[in-house]
């Protein structure tokens, strides 16, 4: 395992203090938490440092928490795993979204159960009292980091931020580890109860489908992370067998437009909100979020809660995203559709 510092020293002199005494005072400055659900590069920098320096010691800590993954298609053909052992925050823990997932579902990345959430938690050394700081890869900025961080939270974990972002935590020279980290000491994650006010499923969907423009039906913004040409049906998906297009109702949202073009870092608040405000969205209606397999639909729940656009309860991820609607739902049920057939009704 190697650490890089940048230009910071490795060690700084100062005062020894008695270690209950210094431990109590750590323990009582994390109890402030962070003010909000993004974290900036320096502030989890300087959270990292008042961590208990002893395993032994019971305070609560901040925990790095890596959710770095590619698209099954990725050109470099790389892997979440492999860029953590390249460089990663020191301390970290990483999250395979491959695999900490329902493991009898067909589809590539619902939700796991309660008890496999609690295994997977136990396994990276979290515990329940722990305030964990998600984030992804350099080589992609903000992407998967969301999806992790919204896991946690539909698991009920009290204290959840996301990084913006990694690509920044390295450009601006905080430190690096690389290597195979260390174990964690495992721990006991109680078995969480599950959030279902943050989870859409399929039939539900599939009833907003049918019900969308009838006189009645409830009104729901469903925004689609994807890129636009996979939205209007003119590009592949990146699985094969599944038909791209979109749901009847939805927004294109490419999540893209709503991260800075060079440093991949989420908008800051306004900035955000003037993209929902140009997709003429309506903060006062509730919003479904979806994507091809629930991954960056997160990033747009994410700024949603970031900007503060619309209430907390009225935002929902769809979990089997486009792969499963795609998958499941009939071609001649007309909840496929394209520009194609858009422009065939008019």
């Amino acid at each position: 395992m190697t650490v890089s510092l940048g230009s910071m020293p490795l060690w700084r002199c100062g005062v020894r203090r008695p270690l209950n005494a210094h431990l109590h005072r750590i323990s009582s400055m994390r109890c402030r938490g962070f003010s909000s659900y993004l974290v900036t590069p320096k502030e989890l920098d300087e959270a990292l440092k008042k961590n208990a320096p002893t395993a032994i010691s019971t305070a609560p800590k901040v925990i790095p928490i890596c959710a770095a993954w590619f698209m099954p298609n990725d050109p470099e053909k790389r892997t979440g795993l492999q860029v953590f052992l390249k460089k990663r925050i020191p301390t970290a823990r990483f999250f395979d979204i491959d695999e900490i997932k329902d493991q009898e579902s067909e589809w590539p990345h619902m939700l796991p159960t309660c008890d496999a959430f609690a295994d997977a938690m136990s396994k990276m050394g979290v515990r329940r009292e722990d305030e964990v700081v998600v984030y992804d890869t350099e080589e992609l900025g903000l992407f998967s980091a969301p999806r992790v961080a919204w896991t946690m939270r539909v698991y009920g974990h009290p204290k959840v931020h996301i990084l913006n972002n990694f690509r920044l935590w390295v450009k601006e020279g905080y430190p690096i580890e690389t290597g195979p980290p260390e174990v964690p000491n495992i721990t006991k994650y109680p078995v969480p109860a599950y959030n279902t006010d943050m989870v859409v499923k399929f039939a539900e969907m599939k009833t907003i489908g049918y019900d969308y423009g009838k006189e009645g039906s409830e009104e729901i913004q469903i925004l689609d992370a994807r890129s636009k040409g996979r939205w209007e049906g003119t590009e592949p998906e990146p699985r094969a067998g599944i038909r791209s297009g979109h749901m009847p109702g939805s927004t294109s949202l490419p999540f893209q437009e709503l991260l800075d073009p060079e440093t991949k870092a989420l908008l800051p608040q306004e900035e955000l909100k003037k993209v929902f405000e140009s997709k003429h969205l309506d903060p006062k209606t509730p919003f479904i979020t979806t994507c091809g397999t629930g991954v960056t639909a997160a990033i747009i729940e994410a700024a949603l809660k970031e900007a503060e656009f619309g209430s907390e309860h009225d935002r929902r991820l769809y979990d089997g995203s486009w792969t499963e609607w795609a998958s499941r739902v009939s071609p001649s049920s007309g909840l496929i559709q394209s520009k194609t057939s858009e422009s065939g009704k008019s």
